[in-house]
């Protein structure tokens, strides 16, 4: 019997017939625009996705990118909390459902799911190419305002993914406030760049006052380490890239790396990472040089050599991300 197709393919195999009809120029000035607004401020009165061809150039170009954030940030959650599954998801601001499809991919199965966003394009090609995931053909797409007067009903897991950016400081404050009167669970990725990872810092500030716990990728919940405006905490995850990314951005190479910040942050009880791996790792001549976030507060940067046996080995196969020690969980 062969094996249902994962997730991420299922989505790689809807996204590509989305473009068909739409000129290429019409497709890439399109993406050159959101670009241009998911890099910038956009006021809230001002919807990004306004027509179907907007849409469909999002969908093609950005939904990979932001299933595979979600995913990587959904996914170190899941270490944290292994005996928990969601039996219920709202996506505040999902657009084309993005996050839903990730959700999926962590936990495999049905739940109540519900999208909400307030462009109507985007939440109907969102819905058509949910049929193609058994898992989301139930899945409620509700235009709603994403603001001050957003309203959530009880919910396991709510995800807010490349919604920040959008938002007033008040309406973002009210977002993470509603979400985390509403919800167990709250996961928050922005775009992996300062500007992003403020956002994400304030959320969690918000999120730790309202009761919740870090579960990741912090291994603890107190003061983030890192001193604003020198650095910035922010992983990255590989993404295939299509033929429509390639054509925008004039590369030959069949993927590309998505930066971004998170934070997961759960009323449940949860096991953090004892320290997590905050930069890619240096490999050289019998060591490794692994820079990470530790539990007590502190940056740290440990250097694993061959007398370390199997530790060194670990940290061989190590990637920007992960938890370290390695997790002995199955």
């Amino acid at each position: 019997m062969t094996a249902p197709a994962r997730p991420s393919e299922t989505l790689r195999t809807a996204l590509g017939t989305l473009l068909d009809g739409l000129p290429p120029k019409q497709a890439a000035q399109a993406v050159d625009r959101l670009i241009a607004n998911y890099r910038g401020t956009t006021p809230t009165d001002t919807p990004i996705l306004r027509d179907h061809a907007d849409v469909a150039a999002y969908a093609a170009y950005r939904m990979p990118a932001t299933f595979e954030a979600v995913h990587a940030a959904l996914e170190a959650f899941a270490e944290a909390t292994p005996d928990w599954t969601p039996a219920s998801h709202t996506d505040v601001g999902g657009g084309t459902g993005a996050a839903t499809w990730a959700v999926t991919a962590t936990w495999p199965g049905d739940r109540a799911v519900t999208v909400l966003d307030w462009s109507a394009p985007a939440l109907a090609l969102g819905r058509e190419i949910a049929t193609a995931n058994p898992a989301l053909r139930d899945a409620h797409w509700q235009r709603t305002r994403i603001g001050k007067d957003l309203t959530l009903p009880a919910t396991d897991l709510v995800t807010v993914s490349y919604v920040l950016n959008e938002l007033t400081p008040a309406d973002r404050t009210a977002l993470v406030d509603t979400a985390a009167a509403s919800a167990q669970t709250v996961v928050i990725v922005e775009a992996g760049t300062p500007a992003g990872y403020a956002r994400v810092i304030e959320a969690r500030d918000r999120l730790i006052a309202a009761g919740f716990r870090v579960a990741a990728p912090c291994p603890h919940s107190a003061a983030c380490p890192i001193v604003p405006g020198e650095d910035w905490c922010h992983f990255s995850a590989r993404v295939s890239r299509s033929s429509l990314h390639r054509q925008v951005k004039g590369g030959s190479l069949a993927y590309e790396d998505e930066k971004f910040s998170y934070v997961a942050a759960t009323r449940l009880p949860a096991t953090p990472a004892s320290a997590r791996v905050i930069r890619r790792p240096q490999i050289r001549k019998g060591q490794v040089l692994l820079d990470l976030c530790e539990p007590d507060e502190h940056l740290t940067r440990r250097t694993v050599t061959k007398r370390h046996g199997d530790l060194y080995k670990a940290a061989r196969d190590a990637a920007w991300g992960d938890p370290w020690p390695p997790s002995d969980r199955p």
